[in-house]
């Protein structure tokens, strides 16, 4: 189920960097270089490292009394110091030319399960190769617009600082080989998400303490893209003393079954053909009709979520909901019995991987609704409505094996097929 989750996941497929081929090209001129060593570009910062402090207080002791004795030693040796920091400098802003980057999630992200974020670094420089970098990637929850603003007058903003910092998870990858001119190496940082929903991925900085490591050379990258974080799998039972119900009624005859008879007249769908659509239905009704087999509701389930605030109270067991919902879908589909999926009124035909994978982004991203949506007819035979032609429509959402949810106890999550329990989790 990850071939299609790639289109579902926004990625950074353009480079980024120094080295990005978008980037304008400028015309060489010594006095642009100068002046960008003396005020680097945006998010460009050079720090000093411990050792580096210590070379500078070295070098001062060493220049105060190279002064004060006038030893021609002392001053070779302090020449030598801050050519040593001026070079370190010099090559760590070298090491960086020519380096482009780009993040990509790999597969879809699911709570509770490691999931790997691939980092491809290229270095376009003819001639040096680059070393020893680092990068600093971040992922936290997208923020909501039913978030609670925080009230600076009440609250402290350090406070406030270290609750939006605990949901943050922070990783630094480091860059071990080097890579030679024109080469291009991939490095992975594994991650496993904690909650549902979305979630930021971003690139914060790229660093080096390349080559001597007295001076932190860091350039701000600024990748931020949305990754769908799919509901966690959860252990259910399954009472097989409710099993499914045949999706359609009738006697049964002693032939077998080919699943071509017809059953129904249902609206069409995208991805239906087009030899399945019945013209003269179509035409009496002003919208397409296609024909409903046996075989397309045999034995299949439909899922219905519906989230209304008055039921569902608490939050963990909601987030029990979208996860029991998850996996019996998936489960249902791997079994070839799964018709569709209803996620408050929104109707989803499960034909195709990427069917279910639309129906996990829904309830990846579910939220609890502030007011009772109503729910349709389950096994009734009102579920088949007649329209004024005389023609019969069946409505996938309102077939037998209608699978609802509601709550069970303080935690738990009870499945009803047509009003029966028959699952809980």
């Amino acid at each position: 189920m990850n071939g299609e989750a790639a289109s579902k996941i926004l990625t950074a497929v353009d480079w980024q960097g120094p080295g990005a081929k978008e980037r304008t090209r400028r015309v060489f001129s010594w006095q642009a270089l100068v002046w960008s060593l003396v005020f680097p570009p945006k998010r460009h910062r050079i720090g000093v490292t411990v050792p580096g402090v210590f070379l500078i207080g070295l070098a001062m002791g060493i220049g105060t009394a190279a002064y004060n004795t006038a030893s021609n030693i002392l001053f070779i040796t302090l020449s030598l110091l801050c050519a040593c920091l001026l070079l370190s400098g010099l090559m760590s802003w070298f090491n960086f030319m020519g380096v482009c980057w780009r993040v990509r999630p790999l597969n879809a992200w699911r709570a509770g399960h490691e999931t790997m974020v691939t980092i491809e670094v290229r270095n376009t420089k003819r001639r040096l190769p680059t070393y020893g970098l680092w990068f600093d990637l971040a992922t936290h929850p997208r923020a909501k617009d039913s978030d609670p603003v925080p009230d600076l007058a009440k609250e402290k903003v350090r406070a406030v600082l270290a609750a939006a910092e605990k949901a943050v998870t922070r990783g630094r990858v480091f860059l071990r080989e080097r890579i030679e001119p024109h080469g291009e190496i991939v490095l992975d940082w594994v991650h496993k998400p904690e909650k549902r929903g979305e979630h930021v991925l971003a690139l914060e900085a790229v660093g080096s303490f390349f080559p001597f490591g007295f001076l932190r050379k860091s350039v701000g990258a600024g990748l931020r893209q949305t990754v769908v974080v799919w509901p966690a799998q959860v252990d259910y039972q399954w009472r097989a003393a409710a099993g499914a119900s045949g999706g359609h009624s009738g006697r049964r005859t002693a032939r077998a079954g080919t699943g071509e008879d017809l059953l129904a007249l249902r609206r069409y769908q995208a991805g239906d053909s087009h030899r399945l659509v019945h013209w003269k239905a179509s035409a009496r009704l002003g919208k397409l009709m296609v024909r409903q087999f046996a075989a397309e509701s045999l034995d299949g389930f439909a899922l219905s979520v519906e989230t209304p605030a008055e039921i569902w109270t608490r939050p963990e067991q909601f987030e029990v909901l979208c996860s029991f919902a998850a996996t019996l879908a998936e489960d249902l589909f791997a079994e070839g019995r799964l018709r569709g999926v209803s996620v408050n009124d929104r109707w989803i035909e499960t034909r195709r991987v990427r069917d279910v994978e639309a129906v996990l982004d829904l309830l990846a991203t579910v939220e609890v609704v502030g007011r009772d949506i109503p729910t349709p007819p389950r096994s009734s035979p009102d579920a088949r409505t007649t329209a004024g032609s005389g023609d019969t429509v069946r409505h996938g959402k309102a077939a037998r094996n209608l699978i609802t949810f509601a709550p069970e106890g303080a935690r738990g999550v009870t499945a009803y097929v047509d009003d029966v329990p028959t699952a809980s989790a």
